[in-house]
């Protein structure tokens, strides 16, 4: 499909080094960091931001399935990678083993099928055993991991590379109890692996925000996502941090833009747009935006959202369509077709962030960022 050249993504590479080394500063040298570039690079453009991160100082990429590891290596990215998302059991495990990438890996029927096929390649499958801790999505649960770490030491072809979990709502409330509650989990976990004789090198449980706050839960390696695009996880992030008097500045990466397709007069007590929810209260001046709901502009958005223009706020008005929108510019100056809107992200003083657009629609700044459309061109500037 071509892509257009109309609404593009611009990602700031200068913002997006800043940042992984706000997390280096963070953790210090010792503590690896695995930037998780799944979901498109949380829609900033997988191949894009790998190959930045990759030369300036992550140690790990994580990803969510192995074709997005597969794509990873296509484009001659050598870093260790590990794919935190299933895999089906089928010849796609010997895949995996073959182009050298870890997976995550929490029932024995994976570990059957990476061993035969690893064996088959001569090889060893690298995996990361996934502990229950009361996220209660995938994981081992702790009354299983000795057994599960045992069969793991019957199969030759199998190399435990790592163990880790994660936490349920260590960015969501400001009080931690729960996520230390699952650290101790943990840690038991851990006690249980030692006395099963399985020595495991990578040992990790940090988010973004587990980073930010609490040292106690790096381990080997932090796994940063949605602050390594300058987003913070949650405003109970962002206050703790100041609460606790950690110093660590984030940037967004991300610049979405349109052009002016069109600009038009339009009489007062007009409608606009389909089912005819906006009405002009004076002579108005509309500018049309090739930009909509396909691209991931949430059609929520409609007589909600804005965009900048000349540096200033235009309105959304009407209903967000498939692919265009209608903004009022009646109050802003000189503007012309194929001007730049900014969408998403700043222009002169003013700024549209992903909090602001993500309260308005009901959802949270990592749905904003993530569903826009792949297919739109990512521009690295």
């Amino acid at each position: 499909m071509t892509k257009s050249s109309l609404t593009t993504v611009e990602i700031s590479k200068k913002a997006l080094i800043y940042n992984l080394k706000q997390f280096r500063k963070r953790v210090g040298k010792r503590v690896k960091i695995m930037a998780v570039v799944k979901a498109n690079a949380y829609g900033h453009g997988i191949g894009e931001v790998a190959k930045i991160v990759s030369l300036n100082g992550a140690d790990w990429l994580g990803v969510n399935s192995l074709e997005e590891g597969m794509l990873l290596r296509e484009e001659g990215i050598t870093l260790p990678i590990l794919i935190l998302g299933y895999i089906p059991l089928t010849k796609k495990i010997g895949e995996a083993v073959k182009n050298n990438l870890s997976f995550v890996v929490y029932n024995q029927q994976t570990i059957k099928k990476a061993n035969q096929g690893a064996k088959k390649l001569g090889q060893k499958a690298k995996v990361h055993l996934k502990i229950e801790t009361g996220t209660n999505r995938q994981g081992i649960k702790i009354k299983e991991i000795s057994s599960f770490a045992k069969f793991c030491l019957k199969q030759k072809n199998i190399f435990v590379e790592g163990i880790y979990t994660h936490y349920a709502n260590i960015e969501d409330t400001l009080d931690p109890s729960f996520a230390m509650k699952q650290l101790k989990i943990f840690k038991k976990a851990l006690q249980l692996i030692k006395e099963v004789n399985i020595k495991i090198p990578i040992k990790h449980t940090a988010c973004s925000a587990a980073t930010i706050l609490f040292d106690k839960t790096f381990f080997d390696l932090v796994r940063v996502g949605i602050g390594l695009y300058g987003l913070w996880p949650s405003p109970e992030t962002k206050i703790s941090a100041q609460e606790k008097k950690i110093k660590i500045d984030l940037r967004p990466v991300l610049t979405w833009k349109a052009k002016i397709a069109q600009i038009k007069e339009v009489p007062q007590g007009e409608t606009i747009g389909y089912g005819r929810t906006y009405r002009t209260g004076r002579k108005s001046k509309i500018a049309i935006l090739p930009v909509g709901y396909w691209d991931g502009y949430d059609r929520r958005l409609s007589n909600s959202g804005r965009a900048l223009i000349g540096s200033q706020f235009a309105p959304v008005v009407g209903r967000v369509c498939m692919n265009m929108i209608m903004v009022d510019v009646t109050d802003i100056p000189k503007v012309n077709v194929e001007d730049e809107a900014v969408l998403l992200g700043k222009q002169g003083k003013n700024e549209i962030m992903a909090e602001e657009i993500a309260q308005k629609v009901g959802t949270i700044n990592y749905e904003i960022v993530t569903r826009i459309n792949p297919e739109l061109p990512r521009k690295v500037v």
